[in-house]
């Protein structure tokens, strides 16, 4: 497979939205889905509820140590759901840590032919940007796991999962944060999870940022650790020529015996100082229950303001 980065003038192939009949795959291609058999399916429930049908990988309840399932078996579900042509979105079961491990096991011949929508968020950037560097635009969205959620916290997730899935014009307006840098900007959106996105850097996964607009997340870190996943970010270029920055939740930071003594935004906003594109913080996307779907790599218009701010995909 030969790869090629993906120009911000460059637009990608967008996978056939979802239709009443269709059949999504869920399966598991990073950590263990251990006791969740019931939580897959309630997962399973939602999307016949919306009339869609759904198979489940073959090894999905697999355990083996960390991972669901050996790398191999991981990769074998994968591979299946992307070359059944009936299956038309494959939705993950949970994240963790794994994905990475079975990237370049997969062929991706019959999914360039057949594009299907790839579906998930946090350790599932592995996939978002491996994909987007094929030209094919895919999903950061609730996996599987997210129907645990109290059902009156993931009311916004739900919507715009279902919104994203079918079609639906994705479109959002947020307070603004005090530590907003307003501006105007479009252009593709990239990113997720912040520790996957550093760990791509150096490979054929790792995104190009040159004109696209990027997003980040992430959860579990300390604030140190979180300054050097930037910097390495920022020392392999992708802050020269980004047009703008989304900061999703960043949540449950760690404390550490030393105090950072900056908020996570001042942390953010002294990393791109020198750099002129607006930034929006407290977009609602992540690892809260409150996750809204966002289409990578598709063309958006970015607003960031000081009463409101707002993020249009084009449709």
């Amino acid at each position: 497979m030969i790869f090629s980065f993906v120009k911000a003038q460059e637009k990608l192939i967008s996978p056939p939205y979802l239709q009443i009949g269709d059949t999504i795959a869920i399966v598991a291609p990073a950590g263990i889905l251990k006791n969740r058999e019931a939580t897959i399916a309630r997962a399973k429930q939602l999307a016949e509820s919306w009339g869609l049908k759904v198979v489940l990988g073959e090894h999905i309840f697999n355990k083996d140590s960390h991972f669901a399932g050996s790398d191999d078996e991981r990769a074998a579900d994968f591979q299946k759901a992307l070359d059944n042509p009936n299956i038309k979105a494959i939705w993950s079961g949970r994240g963790g840590y794994g994905s990475v491990r079975v990237l370049d096991k997969l062929d991706y011949t019959f999914f360039l032919e057949h594009p299907k929508w790839i579906i998930g968020y946090s350790d599932i950037t592995a996939f978002h940007s491996h994909i987007h560097n094929l030209g094919v635009e895919t999903m950061h969205a609730m996996m599987g796991s997210s129907v645990d959620d109290k059902p009156e916290l993931i009311v916004e997730t739900l919507s715009t999962f279902k919104k994203a899935i079918f079609g639906e014009q994705l479109k959002y307006t947020i307070p603004s944060s005090k530590y907003n840098r307003k501006g105007e900007v479009s252009g593709q959106i990239v990113g997720g999870n912040l520790a996957l996105l550093a760990s791509m850097l150096g490979s054929n996964s790792e995104v190009d940022t040159n004109g696209k607009i990027l997003f980040i997340e992430e959860i579990g870190e300390y604030k140190y650790s979180i300054d050097r996943m930037l910097q390495s970010l920022k020392r392999a270029g992708y802050f020269d020529k980004c047009k703008g920055l989304i900061i999703g939740d960043i949540s449950k930071i760690k404390s550490n015996s030393t105090n950072w003594g900056h908020t996570i935004e001042e942390l953010v906003l002294d990393v791109v100082k020198e750099y002129n594109f607006p930034v929006m913080f407290d977009f609602p996307a992540g690892h809260e229950p409150d996750n809204r779907a966002l289409i990578l790599g598709r063309k958006i218009e970015l607003t960031v303001g000081t009463g409101q701010s707002s993020v249009v995909f084009e449709n």
